[in-house]
């Protein structure tokens, strides 16, 4: 069996482009439900809204680099762990959380504010945090990246299509009302076409390797649903707000995060195998979580 760490998952420039524009219809969709005064929440709950950012950006990358050391599973799929880790959180999580009962607009600002900071965190996020990984010197200069590279990628994949949309709002909101279900739809089913369609390109692979990634890939998700649920908790949120930092920390963009592997890493087995499987799990975990939330109302919640 071919070691994981050697795997290149191989897609042609056609398909790869046609990855790109999928990704970024999936951020135009996110947009058409992302409203200016969303943002005014920053303002009035600095407090709710630090804690949840803190979450994602500060305690899941550190979450992920314990895990890679503990489990220790190879230098490409420890790295793509951290890329995941450092992905915005994924568009699905607004809905998630409103079948949740949880706090919606928290959601959707959330997605908003690390999506639009994709385009500088994610390259430099990425850099920092897999300096901390004992990778072996060839992989350590394959996924050296350029950051201003992959911040004109990002740019172009999220900030371009979320701006269209924020605009198009702006311009047509009663257009945009009619369109935002069937683009909603049309998102999802995207997403997981081209998740299907990577796995079934490398159906070899995943038999070989499905096994070792996807308890790694369920501890990992789990213990971001848990730990963004209890850092909500000890800080002293309620319970809307913990249930909607718990679904913000365990969905990721894994969309976002195949895409740079195609580019930017040749489609290195480990990162893509991780990343795929994250992009079908997460939504398997976030669904059945949402699921079990919603016949339990809030405790702060007053129907």
């Amino acid at each position: 069996m071919e070691a994981i760490d050697q795997i290149r998952v191989n897609f042609d420039p056609s398909q790869l482009v046609l990855l790109n524009w999928c990704l970024a219809f999936l951020m135009f969709g996110v947009a058409l439900d992302i409203k200016i005064t969303d943002f005014k929440k920053l303002w009035k709950q600095p407090k709710i809204t630090l804690i949840a950012l803190s979450s994602q950006l500060i305690l899941l990358p550190i979450l992920t680099l314990i895990l890679a050391k503990a489990i220790d599973p190879g230098p490409s799929l420890a790295v793509g762990m951290v890329l995941i880790g450092v992905c915005p959180g994924g568009n699905v999580s607004n809905y998630m959380v409103h079948m949740a009962k949880a706090n919606a607009a928290l959601s959707v600002t959330l997605t908003s504010i690390t999506t639009m900071l994709a385009a500088l965190l994610t390259p430099l996020a990425f850099a920092f945090w897999t300096g901390f990984l004992n990778l072996p010197e060839s992989l350590r200069q394959e996924i050296t990246i350029d950051p201003i590279a992959m911040f004109k990628t990002i740019s172009l994949l999220i900030v371009l299509p979320l701006a269209l949309g924020l605009l198009m709002q702006h311009l047509f909101p009663k257009l945009v009302v009619r369109i935002k279900k069937v683009v909603g739809i049309l998102s999802l089913l995207i997403f997981l076409s081209f998740v299907v369609f990577a796995i079934l390109g490398n159906i070899s692979n995943i038999k070989d390797h499905l096994a070792k990634v996807f308890f790694i890939v369920l501890i990992h998700n789990t213990l971001g649903f848990l730990m963004g649920y209890f850092w909500a908790w000890l800080t002293g949120l309620e319970e809307r707000e913990a249930r909607t930092i718990s679904i913000e920390t365990g969905i990721q963009n894994s969309g976002l995060g195949l895409i740079l592997i195609f580019n930017f890493f040749g489609g290195l087995g480990g990162m893509a195998i991780i990343a795929a499987w994250w992009g079908i799990w997460h939504l398997i975990s976030g669904f059945t979580l949402a699921m079990f939330w919603r016949n339990r109302l809030p405790k702060s919640s007053i129907e």
